[in-house]
């Protein structure tokens, strides 16, 4: 196993006696200690090895710390140097923080004050090493390659979300509800040079119409009431990055106009402000509705389509692409298998008949709603017809006969009908037993049962138990 190396630190002072102090209390604390009596020996040290934090001394011959922070900047902006100045310096100081410095501590300085700069420094970097390690994850997850369709057209789809994301080009993603328009659009993020920057979403249809244009452009404080402090808007927050705007058609023709507006000249006012703010935000539209006919209704400006639909994308209904039904119905199932820690193997032929028959009117999102549903509510090894919805498994079975009694004052499940409905049966009298017994509480039934909560809910539902 290998070991882990502790982290480097980079002590500049041109007093010995400092310098040494610093680096027995750092090197006590597991840290990696490296000195420089001034700025040219730290920024030649520091090109030698990137230190994590750097502790510098403002006021040093040769090269001043304000002087070799610049230089320490240009080699790596993500190290944190913190500066030790005199009271008459910190001026400076505050003004080197402006320009990159992590912080600064004024001498003579408390020991514990150091270690405590040092600490934080460290840590707000394994924080961004962290969020890096997710972004990368992140964005490999939507890589073209690796999103799962067996369908020609989805595969010409993919081909086209590659070579668009190269481009800086506002795109136009239509399409059935359920398609997968947010995944459209951010595969083209992801895979785009903006990869770095903020994938920022909105749906336009969720925001009350009098919000949007705060929503979108931000606001002043006391722009209108309850705007107690400026706020960023969405164009703001995606700054070097992405703007989904979801639902596109929804928006009213007077934010219709303002958006013309940002896409056309690339800045903006936030509400209640006169300052011109500049955006660098790729942005890209969605909708389910058709634009061009309300353009031609009136509904939607024509100079705004026209800016939009510099690339249009068509998501492809399930219906179109029988063959992802099976891929994407085995992949749901053992993603909701292992979320509700129930053992579930596959789908069984004549289930999966019924799954390739039925028309996906809510398409992908439809498809993962009801193999969440058969899942949870499935009593056997395999997914079988009844386990699914009952608009996709067909007509549902006779009325449940009337349960016998055992001799034990018990009802036992009927003799009559199948396995599968005997099983049912069966189990909404062991489910409703284990509620009543525990007085009604839901989550200590699941515990007693060895299900999930979540799981618990499906079963009250199917079964009508309150």
């Amino acid at each position: 196993m290998q070991a882990i190396s502790a982290p480097a630190v980079l002590v500049v002072d041109d007093d010995e006696a400092i310098r040494e102090m610093l680096a027995a209390v750092l090197t006590r604390d597991g840290l990696s200690v490296t000195t420089a009596a001034d700025g040219v020996e730290a920024v030649a040290a520091f090109a030698a090895q990137r230190h994590a934090v750097v502790l510098m001394d403002v006021r040093m011959p040769q090269m001043t710390g304000l002087q070799a922070l610049a230089e320490i900047r240009k080699l790596d902006r993500s190290t944190a140097v913190i500066l030790m100045t005199a009271y008459a310096e910190v001026g400076a100081a505050v003004q080197a923080i402006k320009d990159g410095a992590f912080d600064y501590v004024i001498k003579p300085f408390d020991i514990a004050e150091i270690l405590l700069q040092v600490g934080r420094a460290l840590q707000m970097r394994r924080m961004r090493d962290d969020i890096a390690t997710l972004h990368r994850e992140l964005s490999s997850s939507y890589r073209t390659d690796r999103i799962l369709t067996a369908s020609p057209r989805m595969s010409e789809l993919l081909q086209t979300i590659a070579k668009v994301a190269k481009s800086n080009a506002t795109v136009l993603v239509t399409g059935e509800s359920g398609t997968g328009k947010e995944l459209v659009a951010a595969a083209i993020h992801y895979n785009s040079p903006r990869n770095a920057g903020p994938f920022v979403k909105v749906n336009c249809a969720a925001v009350p119409e009098g919000l949007l244009e705060s929503e979108f452009f931000g606001h002043e404080k006391g722009a209108f009431t309850g705007a107690q402090a400026r706020r960023r808007g969405r164009f703001e927050q995606a700054e070097h990055g992405t703007l989904f705007l979801d639902e596109i058609g929804d928006i009213s023709p007077s934010l219709q106009v303002k958006l013309l507006r940002v896409l056309q000249e690339r800045e903006f006012e936030r509400v209640g402000g006169t300052e011109l703010v500049r955006t660098d935000v790729r942005v890209i539209v969605a909708t389910n509705r058709n634009l061009e006919e309300m353009v031609r209704q009136g509904l939607f400006r024509q100079d705004l389509y026209f800016r939009l639909n510099v690339v249009t994308l068509r998501t492809v209904p399930l219906r179109e692409r029988p063959e992802d039904v099976r891929l994407l119905a085995s992949h749901f199932l053992q993603r909701f298998a292992a979320e509700n820690r129930i053992e579930v193997s596959g789908i069984d032929e004549q289930a999966m008949e019924r799954l390739l028959a039925y028309r996906w009117p809510g398409n992908i999102r439809e498809l993962s709603n009801a193999m969440e549903r058969a899942v949870v509510m499935s009593t056997g090894a395999m997914i079988v017809t009844e386990d699914l919805p009952e608009q996709i498994a067909g007509q549902a079975g006779d009325s449940e006969p009337v349960a016998e009694n055992d001799g034990d004052g018990a009802a036992a499940p009927s003799a009559a009908g199948s396995l599968r409905e005997q099983v049912s049966r069966f189990e909404a009298r062991v489910v409703a037993e284990a509620l009543a017994r525990n007085d009604g509480n839901r989550m200590r039934t699941a515990q007693q049962l060895g299900i999930s909560r979540r799981s618990l809910l499906y079963k009250l539902q199917e079964y009508g138990i309150s």
